[in-house]
């Protein structure tokens, strides 16, 4: 079986790196000496310049979402959508204060207002 490596970020610094999962949970960043954040199989970063993308990847990772796609394995499968605008993210946390529903419900949906199937 083979172990894929996870993308693990750090937004203050906008760098992310890729390292297999640590024994002890936690990768610190080279630059600032904080935890790594654990961004998933399929996450693709933001160049360091871009803070509004990078803005974005925070809500995300802090709502506790990961960027994965149907299964962990990495074996092609289309990853979930994740927003990657500041509009596609004001979007979704106006509909999910408007219908009080958790904010990584309604992040993980292509189009805010249509419920994710059961």
């Amino acid at each position: 079986m083979t172990c894929y490596k996870l993308h693990y970020v750090c937004v203050s610094c906008r760098v992310g790196f890729k390292r297999h999962p640590h024994p002890r949970g936690e990768h610190r960043c080279p630059n600032c000496d904080r935890t790594l954040l654990c961004a998933g199989h399929d996450f693709a970063a933001p160049p360091g310049r871009d803070a509004r993308g990078w803005s974005v990847v925070a809500a995300v990772l802090g709502a506790g979402l990961r960027y994965e796609g149907l299964t962990a394995c990495g074996c092609g499968k289309a990853p979930k959508y994740r927003p990657r605008t500041r509009a596609d993210l004001r979007a979704r946390r106006r509909v999910a204060a408007r219908e009080g529903l958790p904010l990584a419900q309604v992040l993980s949906r292509p189009d805010p207002l249509t419920p994710t199937p059961c």
